[in-house]
């Protein structure tokens, strides 16, 4: 008995070992098959196709094709074609890593609830595609089509078709621009910039003038920076009535603006694109108030400002940051003016003559000996003593605006320079600093006052010019 009980034992071992063997057998079959799987299993031409709908965890979205695309819910949205040939695209030759024949269990791979069902209609047929899970081994996912099979796709539908319908609307754009013809503000202060390479300026960088007054070249181009860089995606209306607008402050908006561009020109010399791009900026007027009366009740905690972007005449609304509005709006005259009160390049200074209380001093360059020689200095003397110009030439190029003003100086003069300069248009520039308060002081150049300059600033290079002549 104990024999027999022995031999059924071994028996049973021997079988599951077989069957095992079987299994495992099988399992290398299946594995060879999904090698050599590579089937295209859909074919629709993008431009056969006349409807398109998807469900995932989002929602449903609808899309129908007469001549164009729209949005089944509300022909008023503005699709993006591009996009919809987008997710359709993948389709033209859809192709399946393996397939699994005469599935009988779609659960195990996630299809028996798809997290994403996608209809297509095109040549007056239909095609449904269910995603289900997502394998992690073959970092692959399961589909099924409807034919009793399902397969696992080298590329992933579920990459485009996450999609929601804010994905799907055609957004105004900032055209790409290479110059910048003219800029027109409108607001708070209106004024126009232009662009001349030829316009005259003591700075040799600058090109941007209004009214004949130059603009720093670097702050308008940081303008120019954020505006290409406006981040037009975040709709809060595409189809904006007149009430919408005033409600969005668009109605009387705080800052438009009117960009005349081109951009590069192609290989014969000839503008490849030129435009107006007119963009208005906002900010939500009821909360808008809530803050400024936050601001006069000095209250610690202020509330946020909602704002907001219209490209001309769109009825899409954007939502922007805080940040992108106060850069956007940051655009006053003297906010894009030059800071700074000496713009010249100072290696183009070739003398100085300064006056310090009721006394005259003259600073000469020598340049080098080798005119071609860029690299070299040239060297700078009083009274026939060479010294070291940089404390002065810093301290002069420190003097910025704290405040610009037209305001006739009346206090006693602190200190006056000409400098002469290597410029065929400016052969000049005379600085006068005089003094305000405790804290400021009223820079003139060449006789008319522009800014208010920190009184710490001019005594800095009041000091420069001591630390020369006392040393000499």
């Amino acid at each position: 008995m104990r024999k027999a009980t022995k031999l059924y034992a071994l028996l049973g071992v021997l079988l599951v070992v077989c069957i095992a063997a079987f299994a495992v057998s099988r399992y290398e079959e299946k594995k060879e098959q999904i090698k050599n799987s590579g089937e295209v299993i859909l074919e629709i031409p993008t431009d056969s196709v006349t409807a398109l709908s998807w469900t995932n965890e989002s929602g449903k979205f609808s899309f129908t094709k007469d001549e164009t695309w729209v949005y089944d819910d509300d022909n008023a949205f503005p699709v993006d074609e591009e996009k919809i040939n987008d997710l359709l695209e993948q389709f033209t030759s859809f192709a399946a890593a393996f397939a699994i024949d005469d599935v009988e269990d779609y659960a195990q791979y996630g299809l028996d609830e798809p997290i994403c069902t996608i209809h297509i209609t095109a040549d007056e047929e239909s095609y449904t595609v269910e995603l289900g899970d997502f394998s992690k081994m073959d970092e692959q996912r399961y589909v099924s089509i409807g034919d009793g099979k399902a397969y696992l796709v080298s590329h992933d539908p579920l990459d485009e078709f996450d999609a929601v319908l804010r994905d799907m609307i055609l957004d105004d754009t900032i055209p790409e621009f290479d110059t910048v013809k003219q800029i027109a503000f409108s607001g708070e202060e209106s004024y126009t910039i232009s662009y001349d390479e030829g316009g005259t300026s003591i700075c040799a960088d600058d090109v941007y003038f209004t009214d004949g007054t130059p603009l720093d070249t670097d702050t308008v181009n940081e303008w120019l920076t954020a505006l290409r860089s406006l981040d037009l995606t975040n709709y809060v209306s595409y189809s904006a009535t007149g009430e919408e607008l005033q409600t969005f402050g668009l109605d009387n908006p705080a800052l438009t603006v009117a960009l005349d561009y081109s951009s590069s020109s192609d290989e014969d010399g000839n503008e490849t694109d030129s435009g107006t791009l007119v963009l208005h900026l906002s900010q939500n007027p009821e909360e808008l108030a809530a803050y400024e009366e936050a601001i006069a009740n000095e209250e610690d905690v202020l509330p946020d400002v909602t704002c907001y972007a219209r490209v001309g005449d769109s009825q899409i609304v954007y939502q922007i940051t805080q940040s992108e509005y106060d850069t956007l709006t940051d655009v006053s005259c003297d906010a894009l003016r030059h800071q700074k009160v000496f713009t010249a390049d100072f290696d183009t200074v070739t003398s100085i003559d300064v006056t310090l209380e009721d006394e005259n001093y003259t600073f000469i360059c020598t340049p080098p000996e080798d005119a071609d020689d860029t690299d070299t200095e040239g060297t700078w003397t009083y009274q026939g003593v060479e010294f070291d110009i940089f404390d002065f030439s810093y301290a002069l190029r420190a003097l910025a605006a704290t405040n610009f003003t037209v305001e006739t100086p009346t206090g006693q003069e602190e200190i006056s320079l000409t400098l002469h300069l290597d410029n065929e248009d400016f052969s000049t520039f005379t600085l006068t600093l005089y003094r305000y308060d405790g804290e400021s002081c009223i820079a003139c150049v060449d006789g008319e006052p522009i800014a208010f300059v920190s009184r710490d600033k001019a005594v800095d290079l009041i000091e420069a010019v001591r630390a020369v002549t006392l040393g000499a």
